[in-house]
């Protein structure tokens, strides 16, 4: 039995997950949910959009399960979504991007996977302003070597436990030569110790030009946090956009897994949502707690729904008359 921490966050959220936690205990896997709450429904229940219960509950399961959460202005958290990475040191986000059959793009040979450092660089909220006027502001990038270290550790590693054969540092060390050239110096001393891997580096613009000219030569990508954010947005439309796109927060001890798309308050109770992303991030969840076979049947059950394009939502087909629930239950159906 696994204990899991059930976030179902704002707007789209709740329906959803909903249709996640279907498709999950359809495996047959045992989980105990426990649901907590954070986002806007929190503040409006709680009165703060991370509640004590909530941290209480991760601090125990150190695993969880989110939906999109809106964060609320003026209530001293920038993002709860930072909140958690940076307090459970959730210091590798990864996001997987690969083709659908079913799904019509430029490309069909798209299989990027962007492994994102998540706890430094310019996200860490050191900014302020320089004069009392406030029409001067600045903001510090933090990037240390313990922390390059162990996100390029960590994307050699996946490469090699994937049977992957590439990584790719970008970077912009040609023009931040302290902050940018110690990360790209930590990737070149780590990739060393992985000979078995090909190593590739790439400035970040010229990187996104190749990656929109010619996707196939990406396969590990690892950056810094901000550079990841804005890379792995690229990959999602290079593949049919967010609410295809899942994603991890993993860290030596606890790890977290949402869609990565927004909460769009303006569908919610609709029956519209594309359930996809949480659903592959459920899969991705799957794999981490050792459920490997399951995750693999969630895997192939929603690429045999998302391939048909019948039972699924007018995002990915406009002629259609299924929405969220029937969607979900066409993936839990398909793996029967």
């Amino acid at each position: 039995m696994h204990t899991i921490t059930l976030i179902k966050g704002d707007g789209i959220g709740p329906s959803i997950m909903d249709e996640a936690v279907k498709v999950i205990n359809a495996t047959g896997v045992k989980i105990e949910w426990e649901e907590a709450y954070a986002g806007l429904s929190a503040f409006e229940k709680f009165g703060t959009p991370l509640p004590d219960a909530t941290m209480t509950s991760f601090d125990k399961t150190r695993v969880a399960f989110k939906g999109p959460l809106t964060t609320v202005v003026g209530t001293g958290f920038r993002s709860i979504n930072v909140a958690l990475r940076q307090q459970y040191d959730l210091y590798a986000n990864v996001r997987p991007a690969k083709s659908w059959a079913g799904i019509k793009t430029r490309y069909d040979d798209v299989d990027i996977v962007i492994v994102r450092e998540n706890t430094e660089g310019l996200y860490v909220g050191l900014e302020h302003y320089l004069s009392p006027k406030k029409d001067i502001a600045e903001s510090l990038a933090v990037v240390t070597r313990s922390a390059s270290e162990r996100i390029v550790e960590y994307a050699f590693q996946y490469a090699r436990d994937n049977n992957r054969q590439k990584v790719t540092v970008c970077h912009k060390a040609n023009i931040l030569k302290f902050s940018q050239g110690l990360f790209l110096d930590v990737a070149r001393e780590v990739a060393a110790r992985y000979p078995d891997i090909n190593f590739d580096e790439k400035i970040i613009d010229a990187a996104c030009m190749h990656m929109v000219m010619n996707p196939k030569q990406f396969d590990v990508v690892v950056t810094t946090n901000m550079f990841g954010d804005i890379l792995s947005d690229l990959t999602a439309g290079l593949v049919g956009g967010l609410g295809l796109i899942p994603g991890a927060n993993i860290g030596a001890d606890a790890a977290l897994f949402e869609a990565v798309h927004g909460s769009a308050p303006d569908i919610a109770g609709k029956n519209l949502a594309n359930p996809t992303a949480v659903i592959m991030a459920g899969a991705m969840m799957l794999s981490h707690i050792g459920e490997t076979e399951a995750a693999e049947r969630v895997v192939k059950a929603v690429e045999k729904v998302v391939n048909e394009g019948i039972y699924v939502t007018p995002d990915l087909n406009p002629n259609t008359k299924a929405g969220t629930v029937e969607m979900g239950s066409a993936i839990a159906a398909a793996m029967e």
